[in-house]
């Protein structure tokens, strides 16, 4: 066939896929990454959670008290205690898109799951799946492979009613996935806190809340030993809950929220206006005219609203979109907090008094701001640590995207990118040393540092995203110890200060090789150590290999193809501040003896040959 007949747009070229073909080819529609189970985000967990909140629909409709789920290895069974899929549907609930009881209010009325679409595509995804439902002493059970049903039984049971479902993520899409206990834990607790009295049993270990939000609260300040300024206020009716304090140990805000269940990890229209009631609440209760920065400062909490017809910004829904529930809600949490601040004087001015001294600083890096800019105005009209490029990124006319620029550690690293780099689209910034560890400093060092300072003006992000130049942020640090220090400090940085920069997926890392493997006829670049041994046993005896111990160490000519079209990048990840804080704290914090033990207890010596 020749080419212009490959690439005719006529009749043949346009197909129509079934839903399994569609859900099998085009799985990230449905379940968002697909990754290896190293991220909590990772599509065999959404697998997981669509299973488990049909079980959770069930309790909230009042039937079942308890679900039970094992994995082993790759294998998960989930058995709840409700009222099981009516027998004659079970084979189209589990197979036939936008087949279910979620449409029925009657039915369900607070559904977590996705709406007729979830279980299916868990069957589409798996390379063995069998579900089984026990109703009034019947059941059915039904076996796919790959979403295709391969056989079907029925008959009498003493079982009690409720369904049973077993899959297995299909590998062929799964590619080398692993389920994290720690994950799955993570994401029973948070079932266990939105639906006080469920019993989750997860491989023989039971997750159990009493008191809700309360519970999930008091164990996020448990974990880092932050202490509470006063008890945790909570509040809960059968469509709203919310609890929060506020600490004197932490940075910023720290706030989990929920639509019917579900963890919506980028916030949406419940939590900026549970954020708005609490600021209308505070100012009328202080009569005062505090800013939103000034009440949720050091400020932990949680909100969970249970909505009839919830609109996601996503397939995954990590975001709610509901723009009509914003009004009632603001009213409501203010309503409630003021009646609470009126029986409850002494918590209702420890809040106040909190705003306050977070408004002073505010006032108070005002100033350090202002200092900051005129001492940099004196200096130089241009940032000293930056080697510009002409092309900048313009996220509201939509130009510059691609441009880069790449954050080095000294001369030596710089120079090999400056004569090489594409002046048009790559800038550098150049390190001097190592930068600070700001994870347990104030946003005052941002302006009393002149790295920091310097770093945020070349960016152009000290109050927002708006005005960012580059679209990429390339750390590109040595491959030894000490680089991969640096770049640890540096993600902390934006991690810390600037979260928006990571969460709007702009933070990379520059991979450069760590060998060279060469013989007189070819040369081999290699990543890791497996690499290096491959391209040894291709390149036979007259291998040579050179180890890079820095950027400085690789000619211009060479380092050339590695900032170019062949460039390896690695995007560096966003997950929310509440899963970050542990890590960065005992990594970055100042618990130096905890992890001082934790080195000596996993410290791995190299042998010699």
């Amino acid at each position: 066939m020749t080419d212009d007949k490959k690439h005719v747009y006529d009749e043949s070229k346009i197909k129509t896929l079934s839903s399994l073909e569609h859900i099998r080819l085009r799985t990230g529609m449905y379940i968002g990454r697909i990754g290896n189970g190293s991220h909590h985000d990772d599509g065999c967990y959404v697998l997981l959670k669509e299973i488990i909140d049909n079980a959770i629909d069930e309790f909230i409709m009042g039937h079942g008290r308890e679900v039970q789920i094992k994995i082993e290895g790759n294998t998960v069974s989930v058995r709840d205690f409700g009222r099981g899929i009516p027998l004659g549907k079970v084979i189209d609930c589990v197979s036939q898109i936008n087949t279910g009881a979620k449409y029925n209010d009657a039915v369900f009325q607070f559904s977590v799951g996705l709406n007729g679409v979830g279980t299916k595509a868990v069957n589409a995804l798996s390379k063995d799946f069998v579900v089984r439902s026990f109703r009034d002493g019947e059941f059915v059970e039904a076996a796919f492979k790959q979403g295709k049903l391969k056989k079907e039984n029925k008959g009498k049971t003493t079982e009690p009613n409720g369904t049973f479902i077993r899959f297995d993520p299909d590998p062929v899409i799964f590619k080398e996935t692993e389920f994290k206990d720690e994950f799955v834990e993570r994401r029973l607790r948070h079932y266990s806190y939105l639906n006080t009295g469920l019993k989750l049993i997860f491989n023989g270990k039971t997750f159990q809340s009493r008191r809700g939000l309360m519970d999930l609260v008091l164990e996020d300040l448990q974990t880092d030993n932050s202490e509470p300024i006063y008890p945790p206020l909570h509040f809960a009716s059968k469509t709203l809950e919310f609890c929060f304090t506020h600490t004197n140990s932490r940075y910023g805000e720290t706030f989990y929220s929920f639509v019917n269940g579900q963890y919506t990890s980028d916030g949406g229209t419940h939590l900026s206006a549970f954020r708005e009631g609490l600021l209308k609440a505070v100012n009328e209760y202080a009569k005062g005219k505090f800013e939103g920065d000034d009440v949720r400062e050091c400020m932990i909490g949680a909100v969970s609203i249970r909505l009839k017809d919830p609109v996601f910004e996503s397939q995954t829904k990590n975001k709610l979109g509901n723009t009509e529930i914003r009004t009632e809600l603001v009213n409501t949490v203010r309503e409630e907090l003021l009646h609470f601040f009126n029986r409850n004087r002494d918590v209702a001015e420890k809040i106040v008094a909190k705003a306050q001294d977070t408004q002073q600083l505010r006032k108070d890096l005002q100033e350090v701001k202002k200092l900051a800019r005129e001492r940099a105005k004196a200096i130089t009209i241009r940032i000293p640590q930056l080697k510009d490029c002409k092309v900048h990124f313009d996220k509201a006319k939509g130009k510059g995207r691609g441009s880069m620029v790449f954050l080095t550690e000294g001369q030596s690293a710089a120079g090999s990118i400056v004569s090489t780099r594409d002046v048009n689209t790559q800038a550098i910034f150049v390190l001097k040393g190592k930068p600070l560890n700001v994870w347990d400093l104030k946003r005052d060092i941002v302006y009393k540092n002149d790295e920091m300072y310097n770093l945020m003006r070349a960016l152009d992000i000290e109050d927002n995203l708006e005005n960012l130049r580059y679209d990429k942020v390339i750390l590109a640090t040595d491959a030894d110890v000490d680089g991969l220090h640096i770049r640890n400090l540096l993600i902390t940085y934006f991690f810390k200060f600037f979260e928006q920069l990571v969460h709007d997926g702009h933070l990379y890392v520059l991979e450069t090789p760590l060998f060279r493997a060469r013989n007189k006829d070819q040369t081999i670049y290699c990543y890791t150590e497996s690499e290096r041994d491959t391209a040894a046993a291709k390149l036979g005896k007259s291998c040579e290999i050179t180890r890079f111990k820095g950027l400085g160490e690789i000619s211009p000519g060479e380092f050339k193809q590695f900032i170019g079209k062949e460039m390896r990048l690695s995007q560096v990840e966003h997950a929310p501040k509440t899963d970050v804080a542990n890590i960065l704290t005992f990594y970055m914090g100042k618990n130096t003896p905890d992890r001082k033990d934790y080195i000596m207890e996993n410290l791995v010596v190299p042998v010699e040959d």
